[in-house]
């Protein structure tokens, strides 16, 4: 796969930029703000519709729109084909369809042969009526097998909560022509001891999902770095914890590893739109401020 999304270097992961988290109008202002910013990309998360993209999308002028991510389970792919033609269409082919296989805890019964599952998947947005080219999808990839999948069958793969050292392996599996945009945490917060306790709530959540331990374990990690929210070790693994420009060290660690982009997650205390953070993290960061 030779094509590759239009992402920048930068951009913001956040499931706040719904309508279910904040008011419509909230919700446009601050991913316009984005946008003028210079973020290359949105990546919505909390499991995304189309639509809910859609949203974004009819804010914005400039910036890539990005499921971060679609969950297979929860869509019939070829009302999402339909839809991924419409918004391109409208909105100067900048939509991003990010597709992952989610979680057996969130999918129940339907999460089977969850590999196959996103093959078959593929196969459908390819033979829609309005069918998915490759170049303009992404996987949540972490393994190497849906790795592999990103790189033959996708643009590539936006992994989520991984490290540096995962970035590298995974662009040995990639090859130097797909895109690779991890997600990256980040605590905008110089007390350290609070930033800990606000990363460890937060991971919290992730730690009962097999699909990020067992890849934890893969990085070397072991069950008991899973206890009690996370140890001190996976913490400063899976975040940037720190000022703007510990933050901006961390990027450059993902970066110099063969991320082609990362998208940055802003974690705090609240459920709040982090627009002061995002405005920090700006004038921190590589962005295109053209």
């Amino acid at each position: 796969m030779t094509s590759r999304p239009a992402l920048g270097k930068i951009g913001i992961w956040t499931a706040t930029l719904k309508t279910d988290y904040a008011p419509l109008e909230q919700v446009g202002e601050a991913v316009a703000e984005l946008d003028e910013l210079g973020y290359g990309a949105v990546w919505l998360g909390g499991s995304p519709s189309p639509d809910q993209a859609g949203v974004l999308l009819d804010a914005t002028s400039r910036i890539t729109v990005a499921t971060g991510i679609l969950s297979i389970w929860d869509h019939e792919a070829a009302y999402v084909a339909e839809r991924h033609t419409a918004l391109n269409a409208a909105h100067d082919g900048r939509f991003l369809l990010g597709l992952g296989v989610s979680h057996s805890a969130l999918a129940g019964e339907r999460y089977q042969r969850p590999y196959t599952a996103m093959k078959e998947y593929l196969t459908a947005l390819d033979s829609a009526p309005t069918p998915v080219p490759a170049a303009q999808r992404v996987l949540a990839a972490l393994g190497p097998k849906m790795l592999e999948l990103s790189r033959d069958r996708a643009a590539g793969a936006h992994p989520y909560l991984v490290t540096p050292e995962h970035t590298a392996e995974a662009r040995d599996v990639l090859g130097k022509e797909a895109v690779l945009a991890p997600e990256l945490k980040v605590v905008l917060d110089t007390d350290l001891d609070r930033a800990h306790a606000t990363a460890r709530d937060y991971l919290g959540r992730y730690l009962a999902l097999p699909n990020y331990t067992n890849n934890f374990k893969r990085l070397g990690f072991e069950d008991a770095d899973f206890a009690d929210g996370g140890s001190d070790r996976l913490l400063s693994a899976m975040y940037a914890l720190g000022d703007a420009e510990t933050i901006r060290a961390r990027v450059d660690e993902f970066l110099a590893a063969g991320a082609d982009h990362l998208a940055i997650q802003v974690v705090s205390d609240d459920q709040a739109l982090p627009r002061e953070q995002w405005r920090t993290l700006a004038e921190a960061l590589p962005l295109d401020k053209s």
